[in-house]
Order: structure tokens, then sequence, then C-alpha cells
């Protein structure tokens, strides 16, 4: 049934796309003028929107609403159409979280794609294991535990949408020291598109990175002062955070990202909370955190909630997502505590 949705999904994508292609053609041409520039997600327009700061005839756009969240599933609208039928450049999050990639390829042959996780090593992986706790712990975090039906070979993470990770870890933005990464990635896919723009991007990549590997030094010198480093997280989205403050994830709420475990499964987790003894439950804004509280109550446990920066508010400052973590990291110390 899950399969058959999904066609069908993807079916009216490709017909509103070919209507696209056809009635906004003109559009298009008319809107040649300058280089337009279209990022799919909240994080990865502001770390484009840094990056292209001081290029004058750039003009940046977020393509999926800012509120959203990770897009996994996600059905285009004849706007993103219309979007995508104007625009020269794509910046994508990457690992699968685009799942609509393929349509937009078809349909838009010329638009150039910059995948802002080419390249990156050292990705983590999604994987399927018993129980809760299993497969996560220092020096492997994000091997988690994600059950449920299974898309082998595929990111299949769907917030909200009921269905399971499989394969890589696409929630690199939630670390500052991979954002210093995809900056330095954009900046370079803008610079092959735009070589008259390539000094300007990259040296604006160069301070951005700076910026956020500073950030990220700071997490991982809070992670050695705390006086408890294992966590219930709501759903993978901190795996990269947690590797580089060395924390350890013993629990996910969510196998199913959006979707609240059973009864069974909550008491699994308490068990596992109390017997790897977890300093906190940190939940994430953009889900509700009932169930986080109660894990956190039963367990004997504080509960915090921290914001990966999937969504933010509409033309947000270039330093949002800095702000955002900074306040995390008070976060994560206040409620962890240092010795």
């Amino acid at each position: 049934m899950f399969m058959k949705r999904r066609q069908f999904v993807r079916y009216m994508a490709m017909f509103f796309l070919t209507l696209t292609s056809f009635g906004f053609s003109e559009d298009a041409a008319a809107a040649s003028e300058g280089i337009e520039v279209l990022a799919t997600t909240f994080p990865i327009h502001q770390i484009t929107q840094n990056v292209i700061q001081g290029r004058d005839n750039v003009n940046l756009e977020l393509m999926l609403p800012a509120q959203l969240g990770c897009p996994h599933d996600y059905a285009l609208t004849p706007q993103d159409m219309q979007r995508l039928s104007k625009a020269d450049i794509l910046v994508i999050n990457g690992l699968g979280m685009e799942e609509f990639l393929d349509d937009v390829k078809m349909t838009n042959p010329g638009l150039k794609i910059i995948d802002s996780s080419a390249g990156i090593r050292d990705i983590l992986q999604y994987a399927d294991v018993e129980g809760q706790g299993n497969g996560r712990n220092e020096g492997d975090h994000g091997r988690g535990h994600h059950e449920g039906h299974d898309h082998e070979g595929e990111h299949a993470h769907g917030h909200g949408h009921g269905h399971v990770h499989s394969g890589a870890n696409p929630h690199l933005f939630a670390s500052p020291r991979m954002a210093a990464i995809l900056a330095v990635n954009i900046a370079k896919g803008l610079a092959e598109a735009d070589p008259a723009g390539a000094e300007t991007y990259h040296r604006n990549a160069r301070a951005y990175a700076l910026k956020m590997n500073s950030l990220a030094d700071d997490f991982s010198a809070l992670g050695k002062r705390l006086k408890n480093n294992r966590i219930v997280t709501q759903h993978g989205v901190f795996d990269y955070l947690a590797r580089d403050m060395g924390l350890k994830v013993v629990a996910v709420i969510q196998a199913h990202a959006g979707q609240d475990p059973s009864a069974a499964r909550m008491l699994e987790i308490i068990a596992t909370a109390k017997r790897e003894k977890a300093g906190a439950v940190f939940t994430e804004p953009q889900y509700p955190e009932k169930t986080g509280r109660a894990i956190a109550s039963e367990a004997g446990i504080p509960t915090a909630t921290l914001d990966p920066v999937a969504t933010g508010p509409d033309n947000a400052p270039a330093d949002y997502y800095e702000t955002v973590m900074r306040k995390n990291l008070k976060i994560i110390e206040q409620t962890l505590g240092v010795k």
C-alpha cells in the first residue's frame, strides 16, 4: 500500500512537472537576468546564504517551506515546478534527503545541481538492529536501530510519514563541523557555475567554515567536561553532533521519525535509559515532546529540547543557525551538568 502511494505521488509530480515545463518556459526565459539559485531545505539555504554574501547578481530562494523540516517523501507542487523552471542552480542536502530529485533531473536536464554532501567522508549509516541502545556508542554513533519495514539502499526516512531509515544518515547540517564542510562544497559548486564570483564564494565559505569549526570546537570541549555523556534522543538527527561531542546515544524514541513508539517500546526505552544511566532525554521542537517527557519522568532523568535547525522562520538572518546552536550548547551544559 505504501509503495503504491509513493508511486501515485511520483506520477502526479511528473504530470505537473511536464505541464510546468511548457507553461512556464517563457517566464523562465524572461527571468534569466541574474543567477537564480534555489536551496531545497532551510539549513542548506542558511549555509548558502552565507556563501553568496556580496555577490550582487545572485538571487537565492528557499524552495520548500521554512517550517517543513526534512523533505522526505515530499511531493513537489506546481509552485515548486515553477521555481525549478526559472532556476539556474539547485543546492541540495543530498544523501537521499530529497527523494523527488530524480523527477527534477528528468524534467530539468539543464539545471545545475550542487550536492552539498558530495565527497564527505565518515558518513554515518542507519542500521536496523534488535532492541534500543544497540549500535550507538562512542566511536560508533549513528549506527541506529530504526525498526520497521526497510528500504535497502535508499534513505527511507519520513518525518511524520511513518517509514524508516536505511542507508546514509543525511542530517549533516545538525553538526557545525559538518556544516563547515557543506559550506566549502557549496562554494565549490557555485564557483564552477559562476567563475566570476569564485573568489567571493570561496572567501565567504572559508570564513563561515572557520566560524562553524570554532563552534564545533566549543561543542567538543563541552563534551569532555560533561558529568554524563549518555543521552536519549528523539530520532537520528543529532547523530553527527553526538559524534563530535563524544556523546553516547543509548536509545532513540522514534524508530520512525514523527511516529511515537508503542507502549511496549516505551518500556524498553525506559529500561535502557535506566540500565545505561542516561543523563537526559532530548526532544526536538519539530515534534511533540509529550512522549519524551513521559519517558524521562519514568526513567527519573531530566528532559530538554534541542533544535537541529531543520526549520526556522521566514527571512531568517544569516546567523540564525549559529545563534540556535549556541543556545543548544548552553542547554546541553545545563541539562547534563559539568565536572
